[in-house]
């Protein structure tokens, strides 16, 4: 049998000048904390020996409390379990819960008082429901089937076997230095970066690569030049820190650079997605590039590249990082393992130009000091003995092959109601639909059908959104795409599914 853990020491105070008895005593405070809900269903409580030598009394008085809670039903005992918290307490226990507080009735200031949630953090509370399931079209979800699970249990047994004290300590602020040397071979020879291990810090995962830029980088009140549409969680990020986010719109050449410099002469930072745009899938061109460029270096601003989805290009050339072209230093590159490897390891990186370094570790310093380095290594191994390269191709070629079933699925059932963009790379495509279908209204009617439809119209920040569906197809077989797209068909029609 499954040896028990010992319950966790609940908070009981004992006075031995009261005139109440000590198993009284104990008793009171236990059934308060789970009249209160502090001691929850189920919950393991210690036992009475572990209990009387925390306390410093006798074994007795926490034995005859124990006891008048069993009979009561507040507790419950089972062999080899120990003792733990009824799990169905009767309704007149907890009657005696005490009551909610709430604003009398005419205190409006009071009421008025409590700050009122940003539109960040009602984006983070209020998660809709096509963010909550798994599988068709989950934008962001990867074919977590196809890891490879046993080669990285291996390396992972490795390291725990090999690890000495030095790594119970804490680690490089910047991250490990392994992992550093190694993205940075990584990415100048795969995505043409000018970078060394001294400028690369390693974040968890790109979203806290995005707060740490706009805490080094804005003031609150400072103009942020942002993709319309864009990425909202990046979006978030900003709004975080209290800067202002100014769309700039997307057409097929990616960010109007043109008009950034002419509206938003003042803007501090400009935040581009430009090897495969979210959510419209563009790649932004060599002269938007160049003048994107051109702009922040005559306006002392910066550039934060998210290479996203840059790994997976189906058609054409690969296309270069801008950062590459960068000869002035204005470009930030942030980059991440969670579409590569699996999202649950929250890693990604920065690439910094020289002059940001000791700002940006002193702001890691400060909120966290440092990453933890024991899995940074792991994945430091996984690239440098070729696991990663390989899993990389077979990665492209699993996701080819569901893209052009996707693509070929909606052409044949939803022919030329929706056009579909940004196929050619990444992890996810776009359709757009009729400016009478209100795409929020059929993905929350979808996600009753475990179907996860993000509308195109939640990434957009002003007020001429455009109505359309974000499809990932990380996650989905090539098997159950052709289904997801009749089902999806059936939606559009205004047919409940009958799968």
């Amino acid at each position: 049998m499954k040896k028990v853990p010992s319950g966790i020491l609940p908070l009981i105070v004992v006075d031995r000048k009261s005139g109440t008895p000590l198993h009284r005593q104990i008793y009171e405070a236990l059934r308060t904390g789970i009249v209160q809900g502090n001691l929850r269903p189920r919950q393991r409580i210690p036992s009475s020996r572990t209990l009387a030598i925390e306390l410093g009394v006798s074994r007795f008085p926490v034995l005859n409390a124990y006891a008048q809670l069993l009979a009561e039903g507040y507790l419950e005992s089972r062999v080899g379990a120990g003792t733990a918290v009824c799990g169905s307490l009767p309704e007149q226990f907890m009657s005696s819960r005490p009551p909610s507080r709430t604003t009398p009735a005419g205190s409006s200031a009071r009421r008025s008082s409590a700050p009122k949630p940003s539109i960040a953090s009602q984006a983070t509370i209020l998660r809709p429901p096509w963010l909550r399931g798994w599988g068709a079209f989950g934008v962001g979800q990867i074919a977590v089937e196809e890891f490879p699970t046993q080669i990285w249990s291996k390396l992972v047994t490795r390291r725990a076997r090999n690890t000495d004290a030095r790594f119970l300590h804490y680690g490089d602020r910047m991250g490990s230095k392994h992992l550093r040397e190694t993205l940075a071979e990584y990415l100048r020879a795969s995505r043409s970066l000018r970078c060394e291990a001294d400028q690369t810090m390693i974040v968890n995962g790109s979203q806290q690569a995005l707060a740490i830029a706009a805490h080094v980088l804005l003031k609150p009140g400072a103009e942020v030049c942002f993709e319309e549409p864009g990425y909202p969680f990046a979006r978030d990020a900003f709004l975080m820190t209290g800067c202002r986010v100014v769309p700039i719109p997307v057409d097929n050449e990616g960010l109007d650079v043109a008009m950034a410099a002419r509206k938003y002469s003042a803007a501090r930072v400009a935040f581009v997605t430009p090897s495969h745009q979210f959510p419209l899938g563009v790649t932004m061109s060599a002269a938007r590039r160049l003048r994107l460029l051109s702009w922040a270096n005559e306006t002392a601003s910066w550039i934060i590249e998210d290479d996203y989805d840059s790994e997976f290009r189906y058609d054409g050339s690969p296309v270069a990082s801008m950062q590459g072209l960068d000869t002035n230093s204005r470009v930030i590159y942030v980059g991440t393992f969670s579409k590569v490897l699996f999202p649950g390891l929250r890693m990604g990186y920065m690439v910094l130009p020289s002059s940001l370094v000791d700002r940006f570790a002193a702001t890691r310093w400060a909120t966290d000091l440092g990453p933890p380095t024991f899995f940074q290594d792991v994945v430091a191994d996984f690239i440098d003995e070729g696991h990663f390269a390989r899993h990389l191709r077979r990665m492209r070629m699993t996701y080819r092959e569901r893209r052009t079933v996707l693509v070929e699925s909606i052409r044949k059932e939803l022919g030329t109601r929706v056009e579909i963009l940004g196929s050619d790379a990444g992890m996810h495509l776009t359709v757009t639909l009729p400016a009478r279908l209100r795409d929020t209204e059929i993905a929350e009617r979808a996600a009753r059908q475990n179907l996860w439809l993000w509308p195109l119209s939640s990434a957009y920040f002003g007020k001429r959104a455009r109505s359309g569906f974000i499809l990932g197809f990380g996650s989905v077989s090539t098997a159950e795409i052709p289904r997801a797209v009749q089902k999806l068909a059936r939606l559009l029609d205004g047919k409940q599914s009958q799968t």
